[in-house]
């Protein structure tokens, strides 16, 4: 049990625990708290199942790799395209919630992007737009201006 660390990784080979791949989220003097984060076969589950186990319990348990670790390359690459295509659709609808503050930080970016030719402004000016338009246009888009 000293060998225990937090975010070690188990499974149970006897007693009354569900199949699966547990986590280590706490331990106490005398009982360690375990997430269950995989099924029987080694993949990624959100349970929120959560089991606490005494001290002299804890022997029908076995270590066991992290089940993040063994997802597919092309699942990843699959949700990884996806969560890009929620945050993308979420900054866009953040945009239009606010569509003032986003035209101007839209026009101030623009502005310092491409205001050299077009603006008659010192080149410490445009680099401010170009800052002040990008920061601008990040806090309306995720919702904090």
């Amino acid at each position: 049990m000293d060998s225990l660390a937090m975010r070690d990784h188990c499974r149970p080979i006897a007693g009354d625990y569900p199949d699966g791949i547990y986590r280590v989220v706490g331990t106490g003097d005398d009982t360690v708290t375990l997430l269950r984060v995989g099924d029987a076969d080694g993949r990624r589950v959100n349970t929120g199942e959560i089991v606490t186990v005494r001290d002299r319990e804890f022997e029908a348990f076995e270590p066991a790799e992290n089940p993040d670790g063994n997802r597919p390359l092309g699942a990843t690459l699959t949700a990884s395209l996806e969560m890009l295509y929620w945050q993308l659709r979420a900054f866009g609808q953040q945009l239009a919630a606010r569509p003032l503050p986003a035209a101007v930080a839209g026009a101030l970016l623009l502005i310092g992007f491409a205001g050299e030719g077009v603006v008659p402004l010192p080149e410490v000016a445009l680099t401010l737009s170009l800052v002040t338009g990008g920061v601008g246009l990040a806090l309306v888009g995720s919702g904090r201006l």
